[in-house]
């Protein structure tokens, strides 16, 4: 489950934030729809306009939802089909797409909706996902959003998260840091845990969970893990979390490849785990 870099300020004891930037050389789409763009930029849409338009495009991944400019446009997976949950930091890195819609060919109209924010504005959703923009997308045609932290995905015209798992399935070795021998997923990312869930359920959410996503669905394990230690924890929405030693296990948005360990004691509430389900350098007592 490959996790990138994410573009938000550490702040406060829960680190707030939703996206990141994989660095990688933007990937440009051709734009299908027959709606004509009201404006042409090569700027990331920071606001969203007073009437929103919706078209597909087509992609490396497939037919998308694209704004009337051709911006793509991505689901958060803690909405949950409901209201918006990206707030704050979140909705700084993920503008939502505000306003009226109006739409182009290859959408469905009966799957449009809304949403009230808390600021009062109307939010677009789309088969019930609120809808919204990568401010790291930065010319038409640009999907570096696409499966960031395993929470954002792009939209197909029926509405489905692209590439978004419904089975999910996780995997935990070890693999060695400057901080000794440490848990990470199959593809190499750091897991860590939350001081505070005390090794029982998990009390991270909401802006907290999109910095700091958990590590969700069934098991397996590699070498160097102890068996007898995994276990679940449900989280509020019914999902399963993956626990270690009773510690829900997360990942750090800002942890950008295989081996970064940015997250490494954060305001003295996140921590690595050993082997032995212990946090490293998390003092005892």
């Amino acid at each position: 489950m490959r996790r990138t870099l994410a573009i938000i300020a550490l702040t406060g004891m829960v680190i707030a934030g939703c996206g990141g930037d994989d660095e990688a050389a933007p990937t440009t789409v051709e734009t299908t729809t027959t709606t004509a763009p009201t404006t042409t930029t090569t700027e990331s849409p920071d606001t969203a306009p007073a009437s929103a338009s919706v078209a597909v495009a087509e992609s490396e991944v497939g037919t998308i939802l694209v704004d009337g400019d051709g911006f793509a446009l991505y689901l958060f997976v803690p909405d949950a089909q409901g209201d918006s949950t990206c707030y704050d930091q979140c909705e700084a890195a993920w503008p939502p797409l505000l306003g009226d819609v109006s739409s182009g060919d290859g959408v469905d109209d009966s799957l449009f909706g809304t949403t009230t924010r808390d600021d009062g504005s109307t939010q677009v959703t789309y088969n019930g996902w609120p809808l919204y923009y990568f401010a790291n997308d930065a010319a038409a045609g640009d999907i570096n959003g696409q499966g960031l932290n395993d929470v954002w995905y792009l939209l197909s015209p029926t509405g489905e998260g692209i590439g978004l798992e419904t089975d999910v399935s996780a995997s935990v070795t070890v693999a060695e840091s400057e901080v000794g021998t440490i848990l990470v997923d199959g593809d190499g990312f750091a897991l860590y845990l939350f001081v505070p869930d005390a090794q029982g359920d998990s009390t991270c959410y909401d802006q907290c969970e999109a910095a700091w996503p958990p590590l969700l669905g069934d098991v397996s394990s590699g070498d160097g893990v102890d068996d007898s230690l995994f276990g679940t924890t449900t989280r509020d929405d019914g999902s399963t979390q993956v626990t270690y030693n009773g510690w829900p296990l997360y990942y750090f948005a800002n942890d950008a490849a295989a081996g970064d360990i940015n997250g490494q004691g954060l305001n003295d509430v996140w921590y690595l785990l050993s082997p032995t389900g212990e946090g490293i350098g998390l003092a005892s007592g």
